[in-house]
């Protein structure tokens, strides 16, 4: 069902950006790497990503859509629809023992810190807090929870960032 549009995104970055498709290595599942699917938001070149960001790159994140490839993840069973985002390798040796247990369950394209917190590195504590707590929680309803919410932000543009609600 999302074939055309992926289609179109893949077409339309391409003419704006270049290549389309971004790949980065993510540790998964028991700290497995696997390359990560996303289509491309910024022009190539050095300076920081607000100097690099694309006006189509923009809107492709500000809904979502450059996430689509990690559908390929999926398919490929390194992901999960729902599950802690993957975050860089770089993390895994600043993790304590406690919050290796992120990559305990596959991650996922939508996650629960998505819900309350911005994708900020300097976050990269509450993120990990959070996916804990989801990972404790894990259960179908949970899961149909977060989708629905995620939805709802993407679409009304809502974001609720109080965490301790949800406890």
């Amino acid at each position: 069902m999302l074939m055309p549009i992926m289609i179109l995104i893949f077409i339309l970055v391409w003419i704006f950006i270049g290549f389309p498709i971004f790949n980065q290595i993510r540790p998964g599942l028991n700290n497995k790497l696997f390359k990560i699917y996303k289509f491309k938001t910024l022009y190539d070149g050095v300076g920081d990503e607000l100097s690099r960001i694309s006006s189509f790159g923009n809107f492709l994140r500000k809904y979502g859509l450059d996430e689509l490839p990690q559908l390929i993840n999926i398919l490929k069973n390194d992901m999960s629809l729902i599950g802690p985002r993957p975050l860089l390798k770089e993390y895994l040796s600043k993790y304590s023992k406690k919050q290796l247990n992120r990559h305990s369950v596959k991650p996922g394209i939508l996650g629960l810190a998505q819900l309350y917190e911005l994708n900020a590195p300097k976050k990269i504590n509450s993120k990990i807090r959070i996916d804990l707590f989801y990972i404790e929680k894990l259960n179908f309803f949970l899961d149909v929870m977060i989708f629905c919410k995620i939805m709802k932000i993407i679409f009304l543009k809502k974001r609720k960032n109080n965490f301790k609600k949800l406890i």
